[in-house]
């Protein structure tokens, strides 16, 4: 079934696939873990999806290793891909350059273009969420168009504002709380990718399709807090 399960301390199991960030790998590795997670066994904690692998959690106390580890190389990842869950599309407002995206001018200086290209090939893209990591509801989707696909910062900031929207090499992200962080930032977001105050506290989830579009300051500014 090409795939591999380790373990990860006393209480963690690793499913992984193939070593690329790959969608298809992706999806295998999404439609497991919605598959695991539907058993609802007794003692998982949490199932995790990443870029090509997952994580369960579980209580050692109530779930013997072996057993979870003998479930888990016995799943078959393919077995329901003609059900997966539909894929939601998730249109997302950036508001590029200025203060609020400190580094657009550099993003264009190494693709050799224009600010404004820059936002273009930015927003005109499709990104894949591959997983969620980081903090809560960093989201990393690809794949960045290669002419602006600029390497992280040799210096991470300390402090990244909420709603930062970043680039490093292929990926883009927005920052759902304020922390360090070296992406290369070109934008801000009104929108807040994780609000524990919301039915759903998570706005984008592994396997969701995100597109962003440009909206000036005056938008930004005039965009509701909650």
């Amino acid at each position: 079934m090409n795939f591999n399960v380790i373990p990860a301390g006393d209480s963690a199991l690793v499913i992984e696939f193939e070593d690329r960030i790959d969608p298809d790998v992706n999806a295998r590795a999404v439609r497991l873990a919605d598959a695991i997670a539907a058993e609802r066994i007794g003692g998982v904690r949490d199932v995790v999806p990443t870029y090509r692998s997952v994580a369960v959690y579980f209580d050692p106390l109530r779930l013997q290793y072996d057993r979870l580890q003998d479930y888990l190389a016995s799943v078959d990842p393919d077995a329901n891909a003609a059900a997966d869950r539909a894929v939601e599309l998730i249109r997302i407002p950036v508001c590029y350059g200025g203060e609020l995206g400190p580094d657009l001018a550099e993003v264009a200086g190494f693709g050799e273009t224009t600010e404004e290209e820059v936002v273009r090939l930015h927003a005109g893209g499709s990104y894949r969420v591959y997983m969620l990591g980081f903090v809560p509801g960093f989201a990393y989707m690809c794949p960045v168009d290669s002419r602006i696909a600029m390497p992280r910062r040799p210096t991470p900031r300390v402090r990244v504002p909420l709603g930062s929207v970043g680039i490093g090499g292929i990926q883009t992200g927005i920052y759902p709380a304020e922390t360090p962080g070296g992406w290369r930032i070109i934008g801000r977001t009104p929108v807040k990718p994780f609000d524990p105050m919301r039915t759903t506290p998570f706005l984008m989830k592994a396997g969701d399709t995100v597109q962003f579009y440009p909206i000036d300051r005056a938008e930004y500014d005039a965009w509701p807090s909650s």
